[in-house]
């Protein structure tokens, strides 16, 4: 489902993406880990067109997608960015309706069906409830639930996270990555997020990529890629690796 190509990027003449090369199949979590710095952020935005790349494709069922125009772009693929700061006075059913710009008429207008779409968007992530509400009513984790629900109103095959969990508290972070896990699953949605937290990744991705300054150093299932050896390399301190006492996932313990 989406194909990213030998992708290199640098910011100035600082290089910071080296020949990335990864595949997300249909109904697949592939969650990005890596240390600060790694270009984890980067990769997102390049994948998504919102920064130029210096070599290399990024592709969504065969289309280059950085070779398409903005709103054809936006309907093959929706980011969930970084927990932004959403317009306070907007309600989240106007919120929602954004997603369905790349859709819209030449006026601008939100059809029935429209409605009906960002409609079923609130009902998948649980929020229909939050939908007369006021944007700066909302908690952190609401905020979230609100940023997947215009994402997946753009009705893309492909989604794209960029630390979603990041603000979070650990219930708000459960519930979001259970979520998304659920989408992809249910609904065949090829999901790739930026993660810090590595035992969140281990829970609840399908496979994950290590990158470490600027290259893909592993990837594979959560267990091929959470190695003491790996980790240790990667962040430059002592790390165990046990299995989790709850659930079937591998589960990092770092430190001396």
């Amino acid at each position: 489902m989406l194909k990213i190509e030998n992708l290199s990027v640098s910011y100035g003449p600082r290089p910071v993406l080296h020949g990335v090369t990864l595949e997300v199949a249909s109904g697949e979590v592939l969650a990005l880990i890596g240390p600060n710095g790694a270009g984890k952020s980067t990769l997102i935005r390049a994948a998504s067109g919102v920064i130029p790349v210096e070599a290399g494709r990024v592709r969504a069922n065969g289309d280059d997608l950085l070779a398409l125009p903005a709103l054809q772009r936006a309907r093959r693929v929706a980011v969930v960015p970084q927990a932004v700061t959403l317009p306070s006075a907007f309600t989240v059913w106007e919120t929602i309706l954004l997603g369905r710009t790349p859709y819209l008429n030449f006026l601008g207008q939100v059809s029935d069906g429209d409605e009906q779409i960002a409609r079923a968007a609130l009902a998948r992530v649980d929020a229909l409830d939050l939908a007369e509400r006021r944007v700066g009513e909302l908690s952190g984790g609401e905020q979230q639930r609100v940023l997947l629900a215009r994402a997946l109103a753009q009705s893309t095959p492909i989604l794209l996270m960029d630390e979603p969990t990041a603000h979070l508290d650990l219930h708000y972070q459960v519930d979001f990555l259970e979520t998304v896990r659920s989408l992809a699953h249910r609904d065949g949605l090829a999901v790739l997020l930026a993660l810090h937290d590595l035992n969140l990744a281990a829970r609840y991705a399908d496979r994950l990529a290590l990158l470490v300054g600027g290259k893909i150093q592993a990837a594979g299932s959560p267990r091929q890629v959470l190695t003491p050896e790996a980790l240790s390399a990667a962040y430059h301190l002592p790390v165990a690796v046990v299995a989790h006492p709850l659930v079937d996932a591998p589960l990092v313990l770092a430190g001396e």
